[in-house]
């Protein structure tokens, strides 16, 4: 009995050593500071000190040595009402900073160096009624949406402060701002893969509810195909196609069924069938070598419920001709001004009625209208003062027609049909550009502007001004095409380079506000 009183004795003589202990520990004043019953001032000191006395709800430094406020810096004060870190040179804060402040009802970093504040950084603070944050460097970006929004939400006091930057917003009353006027959505296109083959045309197409790309590879004689990989979230090898140098592959998927246009520089043209239960690409048909001696350019299109395509010969003695089909092959439909060289063909619509534009290394582009009645496209105007024009690509912005045009010597154009004809109003400088290619995603209007002597530049299209606004460089080497993929709620940008490795691409949105 006497040694279980001595333990029971003991025990409690250790219980009432640490409560006393504790009570001593939190009843310190840290040494760089002065305290009262409830109230603690801070000077000079070199850091936040992690304990006060636990009655203290009022809490100032003033000319502190330290210039960030870590994460839950005052964790073990959470009764704190009160908190004062003014006239400080504090340049950043972390977003968990004041975490645990539940019953803070008044703060205040008037007077430093902050030029943004986290996002959240009042999460959890429903106490606050009043926040200053006069005398700050702020500058009026992305960055610091939140918390304009945060200003226009809660209930608590907050004083007048002025923007720093940037020049837009220089000396705008900060309390006044609304987050719509922040534009903080923008787009990125990072690298995601490399391809080790060069290639000269890269097309994307559906069939048989799979997505397909292909590369036409003239240094290997082939096309090559790749498919998407829904498990393993990429391009996987499919099949290929031997040519002895293919410049485009063309895929052209009519009644359920595959063609491909292979157009090669030497050995003719062909058009090849996919058969699906053989599992194989099967040649079915030859293209006239009399006609299409150098193929530079393929082009897709459908008139009146017709499939067509048409091929741009570049040679001085071919002829740039439009094929149809007719149920069982293609047949030669019509031939444009033979011995012009041409390099591209572009099928568009213009004022409700289908036209082609033919570039050419011999003459200005020219453009052809569809006529009804001989079911022919018959030659309307040319595009003055546009000589040496290699490609013409199209798009549309809010219903308006404009159309890119790439040179390799001299700067390259964007123009705009006004009802009658196309207008400059935009010039890129482009020496040694092949591909001036203008697409489209979701509600974002692209241009990529390749070089063989530069970094390839991408575009964008800025409604309010009109015009392409330079964003971002690719690195890819010597590009001849891009293609999009949308598949598995991604896009993808396609680059077949004629030099160095293809490339892949991923679009993505960022909020620079987050």
């Amino acid at each position: 009995m006497m040694a279980f009183r001595r333990t029971v004795f003991f025990c409690l003589l250790c219980l009432l050593m640490l409560v006393h202990g504790s009570r001593r520990r939190q009843a310190r004043c840290p040494t760089s500071c002065t305290c009262s019953k409830d109230n603690a001032l801070c000077a000079n000191t070199g850091s936040i000190p992690r304990g006060f006395p636990p009655d203290v709800i009022s809490l100032s430094f003033v000319k502190s040595g330290f210039t960030e406020i870590p994460k839950e810096s005052f964790i073990h004060t959470p009764a704190l009402h009160l908190l004062f870190i003014e006239n400080n040179q504090i340049k950043s804060i972390s977003p968990y900073a004041f975490r645990g402040l539940k019953s803070l009802i008044h703060l205040s970093l008037a007077y430093n160096n902050l030029e943004t504040l986290p996002k959240d950084l009042f999460k959890g603070m429903e106490a606050l009624t009043k926040v200053d944050l006069r005398g700050n460097l702020f500058s009026c970006d992305c960055k610091l949406k939140w918390l304009v929004d945060w200003m226009f939400h809660t209930n608590a006091t907050v004083d007048e402060i002025y923007c720093n930057g940037p020049e837009a917003y220089q000396g705008k009353k900060i309390n006044d701002l609304e987050a719509q006027s922040f534009d903080c959505i923008t787009t990125d296109f990072p690298l995601l893969k490399s391809l080790e083959f060069q290639s000269i045309s890269v097309e994307a197409f559906a069939f048989g509810g799979d997505q397909f790309v292909v590369f036409a590879q003239p240094f290997t004689g082939r096309c090559n195909f790749m498919e998407w990989d829904h498990v393993q979230m990429e391009f996987r090898n499919f099949d290929n196609i031997t040519s002895t140098s293919s410049v485009i592959c063309k895929p052209l998927v009519i009644d359920s069924q595959l063609f491909i246009i292979v157009a090669q520089l030497f050995g003719g043209s062909h058009i090849f069938k996919r058969d699906v239960s053989a599992n194989k690409f099967i040649k079915i048909q030859d293209i006239d070598i009399l006609k299409i001696r150098k193929p530079n350019d393929v082009e897709i299109f459908h008139v009146d419920g017709e499939s067509f395509f048409i091929i741009a010969d570049s040679s001085k003695a071919g002829s740039t001709t439009i094929y149809k089909w007719n149920g069982n092959g293609f047949y030669s439909h019509q031939s444009l001004h033979p011995w012009h060289r041409d390099t591209d063909v572009e099928y568009l619509d213009i004022s409700g009625k289908p036209h082609l534009i033919l570039s050419s290394s011999s003459q200005r582009p020219v453009i052809y209208q569809w006529s009804k009645s001989t079911k022919q496209f018959e030659r309307r105007t040319d595009i003055p003062e546009m000589e040496d024009v290699y490609a013409v690509k199209h798009f549309t912005v809010k219903s308006e027609l404009y159309i890119c045009l790439t040179r390799f010597i001299g700067d390259s154009k964007v123009m705009k049909w006004d009802g009658s004809m196309f207008s400059e109003i935009q010039t890129m400088a482009s020496r040694g550009s092949m591909v001036f290619q203008p697409f489209s995603i979701a509600n974002w209007q692209y241009a990529i502007l390749g070089s063989d002597y530069a970094f390839t530049r991408v575009y964008r299209w800025d409604a309010k001004k009109r015009q392409f606004i330079h964003f971002q460089e690719l690195n890819i080497q010597a590009p001849r095409a891009f293609s999009l993929v949308f598949i598995d709620n991604r896009e993808f940008l396609l680059g077949s380079s004629f030099k160095g490795q293809t490339r892949i691409y991923e679009h993505l949105v960022l909020d620079l506000s987050s």
